[in-house]
């Protein structure tokens, strides 16, 4: 992933969150050293955000589309209340066992549950359940396909947040599946007249979006 943000800055916003489990940190050093993929982890300063988001919705109930090693769903576990959940969908088996193996030693883990397999046939099986807030991270291709599944299992009033959503710049002229994905699922919530939604220079970008309710 391209760096949109001049590092200094970053760090220097990096360095004025409120602060964040210590696990996220574990995981974020242990996913830079094993993983090759390690750019799709959300860092701290979305964590940040998801985990203020989870707070002002409020949220006791959160759907994830894209577990990878734990990071996001951690953080916003750690804003739930004691009876809260995440349900996290995701198909890397070695991602899920070192997602869980964090997860063990906090006690925020145990409000995180996993749905191994893809995350299609997992939104197709929730039909009829309820969530506050969905949060998707997964292959890009498909963004437009998730947002269809998951947005009748979001309440009205419960916020949509989409990583990726700059997709480092590509989305000004896409060429590839990844980059017509994530361009396509742009427009679809922009014209979507069921939503409020910004799409902030996060990272990547994070689109944020609500879903109105009957009377706004």
């Amino acid at each position: 992933m391209e760096r949109l943000i001049d590092k200094t800055l970053e760090d220097y916003a990096r360095a004025h969150i409120t602060a964040l489990p210590e696990a996220l940190a574990e995981i974020e050093h242990y996913t830079h050293a094993h993983r090759p993929d390690a750019a799709m982890l959300s860092g701290p300063i979305e964590a940040a955000l998801l985990r203020l988001l989870v707070l002002l919705c409020p949220a006791r109930r959160v759907l994830e589309i894209g577990l990878f090693t734990g990071y996001s769903a951690l953080a916003m576990a750690s804003a739930l209340p004691a009876d809260g959940e995440v349900l996290s969908c995701e198909k890397d088996p070695e991602a899920i066992a070192i997602a869980q193996r964090f997860f063990d030693r906090t006690p925020y883990g145990r409000k995180i549950r996993i749905r191994a397999g893809l995350a299609l046939d997992t939104l197709e099986a929730l039909r009829g359940q309820v969530f506050d807030l969905v949060f998707l991270d997964a292959d890009k291709e498909n963004y437009p396909i998730y947002y269809d599944r998951a947005l009748p299992l979001l309440r009205p009033g419960g916020l949509f947040v989409a990583d990726n959503t700059l997709w480092s710049g590509r989305v000004l002229a896409p060429s590839t599946p990844a980059d017509l994905g994530i361009a396509a699922f742009n427009r679809k919530v922009q014209n979507d007249p069921g939503m409020d939604a910004v799409l902030l220079t996060v990272r990547d970008g994070v689109t944020v979006a609500r879903k109105k309710t009957a009377s706004a």
